[in-house]
């Protein structure tokens, strides 16, 4: 190992810099593909098959035109994710899913509490944290938005 980067090494252990050096160009691309990923089984439950009871909890939630906001939501899931997992559009569609899970954060989960698992804001403020970061970081590398000329 080159014995510059041991001096300049904050690490404790050092031995661990070269790792470390291979894999931090693969730690965003890997955040941004499961952050897309991870909003995918969303939107396809509610476009193939869920989407009369996603409208249905619209209306009980007062979310009106609830059909057309099931529709929205589910569609922008589900290719939003899709697009974000894949570095497309990166900032256009992770904006989308900023205002779908700012919605689920602030109107459906804030009441809640909290925790996740009493109903609370847990997941989707985080989700939401990690989108508006998507957003400013875009597609960056290992993306298609990298390989166009010009980045939305």
């Amino acid at each position: 190992m080159d014995p510059r980067v041991q001096r300049t090494s904050r690490r404790i252990i050092r031995i661990l810099d070269p790792i470390y050096n291979i894999l931090d160009p693969l730690v965003y691309p890997m955040i941004r593909f499961v952050a897309g990923a991870m909003m995918i089984p969303h939107g396809y439950g509610k476009v193939f098959g869920g989407i009369e009871s996603t409208a249905n909890f619209f209306t009980s939630a007062g979310l009106e035109p609830a059909l057309i906001l099931a529709w929205y939501v589910g569609l922008v899931e589900l290719v939003g994710g899709i697009c974000v997992a894949l570095g497309f559009l990166t900032r256009f569609m992770s904006a989308q899913l900023i205002g779908v899970l700012a919605v689920a954060t602030f109107y459906i989960h804030l009441p809640s509490g909290f925790l996740w698992v009493k109903g609370g804001y847990e997941y989707p403020l985080f989700w939401l944290v990690v989108m508006i970061s998507i957003t400013i970081k875009g597609g960056y590398k290992l993306s298609i938005d990298n390989l166009m000329p010009k980045e939305f």
